[in-house]
């Protein structure tokens, strides 16, 4: 082959090459069996557009390149011989209204226009260049595999649904390691008040007055408890104003979305009834991994799907531990406050009435708005019914 009679010619005209080294490519192509645009690329350097611009202007059509996020629809290719497009380097791309577009190394090739109008039924035909590599991208993408199970935008689609997916159990992270400062927050404060407790009961049962000690112990516990009820605070406002219920009903609507599309026929979520965690609760317990013995090219597809299938999982359930978390925090202060509101009546029951009885109502106050905070918290999660393997157990 002479370096005139090469499609890439004219990358020398435009001074993307000398004239040498198309030649030496040319050779090392040759004597290495593979094929030139492969030595251009790897080897010489050469841009896979400066490639594509040259084939376009020898053969004089357009060119295409692959690209793994253009969804091939299914009935273009069903059926195809993956030995006959990789013999005649084509493949069927997009339909454009009625006319199919074909992917193809040599787009002049009579043959080849033979065999597609043959294999592919369409009105009409539009040839555009490809590289020899990019047709082979997408033969191995669609063909190995049955048409029925192929889905859309394949690996990098699957790849953006896992990031999204990421990125809403991390925002729901958030929300739980809030929760767990609440509560820990929370914990400061009952021993605040237990100390409180503590110092005014040694100080009525001994009846001496107030001991150094006694207001040592009473200073530290008012001290913890303001610490705790500051920090709690803080993170009250913040999470009693979150929008919680909204996002959680967007990253269900949207897990669901994605699991309703990338489900497989063979594992049918059944839900008990048409509510969001209810669908999302089957689609956990009912779903099986289903991986057919396909040419490593394409299981890497079929693993992609399965991953995602798993991302999907794990941000339901994170959607869900974010719902526990927030009964969970709502439960420990309903537990707190009807602990303080028993601990002032029984100390004002025994130890009479005094001079510093009221301490005993100030618990009992205090027990009486931490039932109903965390009333405030427990409420509004208890009414989401469902929960992972409830509607199994049910």
């Amino acid at each position: 082959m002479t370096t005139e009679s090469t499609p890439y010619v004219s990358l020398v005209e435009d001074g993307v090459l000398t004239m040498e080294q198309l030649a030496a490519a040319q050779e090392s192509a040759a004597a290495r069996g593979v094929e030139l645009e492969r030595v251009l690329l790897k080897d010489v350097g050469v841009s896979r557009c400066a490639l594509l611009t040259a084939l376009s202007r020898h053969f004089g059509c357009r060119f295409i390149q692959y690209d793994e996020r253009v969804p091939v629809p299914s009935r273009l290719f069903a059926g195809l011989d993956g030995d006959v497009l990789q013999a005649g380097k084509w493949f069927p791309v997009m339909m454009l209204g009625e006319t199919a577009v074909i992917a193809a190394a040599d787009p002049h090739s009579e043959t080849m226009k033979a065999d597609v109008m043959r294999r592919v039924p369409a009105a009409q035909y539009e040839f555009r260049v490809a590289l020899a590599e990019d047709v082979r991208r997408y033969i191995q993408d669609y063909l190995h595999a049955e048409a029925k199970l192929l889905i859309g935008i394949e690996r990098t689609g699957l790849a953006h649904w896992r990031n999204n997916m990421a990125l809403w159990r991390t925002r729901l992270a958030c929300h739980r390691t809030e929760h767990a400062r609440a509560r820990t927050a929370m914990k400061l404060l009952r021993w605040g008040l237990a100390m409180v407790a503590l110092s005014n009961a040694l100080t009525r049962i001994q009846a001496h007055g107030l001991k150094p000690y006694h207001a040592a112990i009473l200073a530290a516990g008012i001290g913890l408890a303001a610490a705790g009820l500051y920090d709690y605070l803080k993170i009250r406002r913040r999470q009693m104003s979150a929008p919680w219920r909204h996002a959680m009903v967007e990253v269900t609507d949207e897990t669901i979305r994605f699991t309703d599309r990338y489900h497989l026929e063979e594992a049918p979520a059944k839900p008990r009834n048409k509510t969001l965690l209810a669908r999302m609760a089957a689609s956990i317990t009912n779903y099986c991994s289903l991986i057919r013995p396909v040419p490593a090219s394409k299981e890497r597809t079929y693993l992609a799907r399965e991953r995602n299938m798993l991302a999907a999982q794990r941000t339901i359930a994170a959607g869900h531990r974010t719902l526990y978390a927030r009964a969970r925090t709502g439960l420990s202060f309903l537990r707190t406050g009807i602990s303080f509101m028993g601990l002032g009546f029984a100390m004002n029951k025994v130890l009479g009435s005094g001079p510093y009885s009221y301490l005993d109502f100030v618990l009992v106050g205090a027990g009486f708005l931490m039932t109903l905070d965390g009333a405030l918290w427990y409420l509004p999660a208890r009414a989401v019914k469902y929960g992972i393997g409830r509607a199994a157990a049910e």
